[in-house]
């Protein structure tokens, strides 16, 4: 019986990613293949990112969306579908994202699960998050959970409102703006 091959390290992962296709995580040491998204998804992100980009005009944020890598520790590179940083370091940087403000993950039935559960507790790694914002365009559910003074976080379910309201950067974006372009048969 052979040896079990070693955990690729970070500088290891980032090396072999930069020469690939596709898209992969990089969870507590282990590489994990991104799946291609619906157009569904496609959409809604774009909708959040237009409307974030402009409200954050003439703050010193800026809104990235999908292809931007997201470290929240030593092990572990993440893809958001979408984030926020106003982090002077963020700023700069081409390559790894380290102090976002606000992450968005638009569901799809595939990835609900790790999306709700796994990849919320290692982004919850980061000191900078204040938000996490969880968007499924099949069933217009908008859940963002914001943690409290007390260090908590909390469960606040916009699904039923009329906007999704994000605190951490004082805005608001219209329910009917997040799924425009989708419909709500699909």
């Amino acid at each position: 019986m052979g040896s079990p091959l070693p955990k690729p390290t970070l500088d290891d992962y980032l090396r072999w990613e930069d020469e690939q296709p596709g898209r992969h995580e990089f969870v507590r040491g282990e590489i994990f293949a991104m799946v291609g998204a619906k157009r569904v998804h496609g959409v809604v992100v774009t909708n959040l990112s237009a409307a974030l980009r402009m409200a954050l005009r003439g703050s010193p944020c800026r809104v990235f969306s999908e292809g931007m890598k997201v470290q929240p520790a030593d092990d572990t590179v993440l893809y958001p579908d979408l984030f926020v940083t106003c982090d002077p370091a963020d700023l700069r940087t081409e390559a790894i994202f380290r102090a976002p403000k606000l992450v968005v993950e638009v569901l799809s039935p595939t990835t609900q699960a790790y999306d709700r559960s796994l990849k919320f507790a290692l982004y919850r790694r980061l000191a900078s998050l204040q938000e996490y914002a969880l968007v499924d365009p099949d069933t217009r559910r908008v859940e963002v959970f914001r943690v409290g003074a007390d260090g908590l976080w909390v469960l606040h379910d916009m699904s039923e409102g009329e906007a999704l309201s994000l605190a951490s950067l004082g805005c608001e974006v219209p329910l009917a703006e997040v799924f425009d372009g989708v419909d709500p048969d699909a």
